[in-house]
């Protein structure tokens, strides 16, 4: 029977798991703190419950098998996290876990690792990298029979602290827009130092598009009559791809910028005559060779108009930013600027720009206390020779509840149309009702 006992080993307290794996066989290891003995316990208790044979590779290392799994999702995922992947592994994973056997990882000492980094400088957000390229790979493992469950798989979701665990208020600190001054002075900066990348500066900033997004945009994704552009792709890391979310959007276009768009359209025109380009780039930002433009030497260009402006530093990304912000600021609806940014949610939107979002704003409760506008009425048997008024707000009930009494507003007795005239009172908690 499995079971955790206290130990005193080179004079400091060490709790020991005694348990039988899969095979039957007796194993015993060791944990630092009774917390992580008791999640070493739960893991191997899980193990034991789950149906089927395990892989034969169970002995095998976290590097060794981090290099097979990396040359297997390389076809799989987008360049960009295969590098962030790579990079996790290659500074943070392997140099503390890496000789580590992957069976071996348990929940005590993942958050023992993480714990470390935070403590050693780096930030929450830098420490939530690190743990979701783990999980990754031990999600993997997961599926190859090496081990039962992922250790790191929401990891710490219920403890408060965690290391890597962001809240809503550092989560937007990390959200740094412009200002309406500060985008307008990049503009006119940029049409001095980097007149090039002008239009691109200003696409970001009044779309929200992704860099890459903007990147990837053909001649044909434009709609000049309808000020309108389609994304659908993404530029990174030197090859076309689908969108992060990989769904298609719509996304306006203001006047001003659907006006710089058709004149660098004619200036790409021109260009194709002085270059010799057998035909006009369907790119619409390019390099001189006609290809899409590379994302550093935008960080470059960006970077210059920024220093010429002297504006404080700032991301390209963070023209994203800026046109959510901005919009959320003037009180446009929380849907719309979600449809324009492509997230699946509006919930997401929120997540990220709450603190734009206008709170102080006129008492909307009030509307339920304004009066009912007055009903319009014809006076009923002198004007109309047959059948029901014309006026949409006539009462549906003349009467008592029994509804024993005519329907119809309209009193068939001229004579009793003259002899009782109809009046509205409008005196009576704030609504109309009728005297004969």
């Amino acid at each position: 029977m499995a079971s955790i006992r206290r130990r005193r080993r080179k004079g400091q307290d060490v709790w020991m798991v005694d348990y039988r794996d899969t095979g039957g066989r007796r194993r015993r290891l060791t944990a630092t703190t009774r917390a992580e003995a008791e999640d070493l316990l739960a893991d191997k208790i899980r193990e034991s419950r789950q149906p089927g044979a395990f892989s034969a590779d169970r002995e095998i290392t976290v590097r060794d098998y981090h290099d097979r799994w990396l040359r297997v999702v390389a076809h799989e995922i987008k360049p960009r996290t295969l590098m962030g992947y790579q990079q996790q592994f290659r500074l943070h994973i392997l140099p503390a876990l890496g000789r580590v056997r992957v069976r071996e990882l348990h929940r005590g000492t993942i958050k023992a690792f993480l714990i470390e980094k935070r403590a050693g400088g780096l930030g929450k957000n830098s420490v939530r990298l690190i743990r979701a390229a783990l999980s990754a790979m031990l999600s993997s493992a997961v599926d190859d029979a090496i081990i039962a469950a992922n250790p790191a798989l929401r990891l710490g979701l219920k403890l408060r602290g965690q290391p890597d665990r962001l809240t809503p208020a550092e989560r937007q600190q990390t959200i740094r827009p412009m200002a309406a001054a500060e985008f307008a002075a990049l503009l006119e900066a940029a049409e001095r130092v980097t007149p090039q990348y002008t239009v691109l500066f200003l696409l970001l900033g009044r779309t929200g598009l992704r860099p890459g997004e903007a990147l990837a945009l053909r001649s044909t994704d434009i709609d000049f009559d309808a000020r309108q552009l389609q994304v659908e792709r993404a530029w990174s890391a030197g090859r076309i791809e689908s969108t992060k979310t990989g769904a298609r959007r719509i996304v306006d276009l203001t006047a001003r910028l659907v006006h710089r768009l058709r004149r660098l359209q004619v200036e790409r025109k021109a260009e194709t005559l002085r270059r010799g380009w057998p035909q006009v780039p369907e790119w619409v930002f390019c390099t001189e060779a006609g290809t899409p433009l590379d994302e550093s030497r935008v960080r470059k260009a960006f970077a210059k108009a920024l220093q010429a402006a002297g504006v404080s530093p700032h991301r390209v990304y963070d023209l994203r930013h800026t046109f959510a912000s901005e919009l959320l600021a003037r009180g446009v609806p929380l849907t719309y600027v979600s449809a324009q940014l492509g997230h699946a949610l509006p919930t997401t939107t929120l997540q990220f720009y709450a603190r734009w979002v206008p709170s102080k704003t006129e008492r909307f409760i009030e509307v339920l206390d304004a009066p009912v506008a007055e009903a319009r009425w014809h006076r009923l048997g002198t004007e109309r020779s047959s059948g029901a008024p014309e006026d949409s707000e006539a009462p549906e009930m003349i009467g008592g509840p029994s509804r024993t009494r005519t329907l119809d507003p309209l009193i068939k007795s001229q004579r009793v149309a003259d002899s009782h005239p109809v009046t509205i009172d409008t005196n009576w908690a704030g609504s109309s009702r009728m005297r004969w």
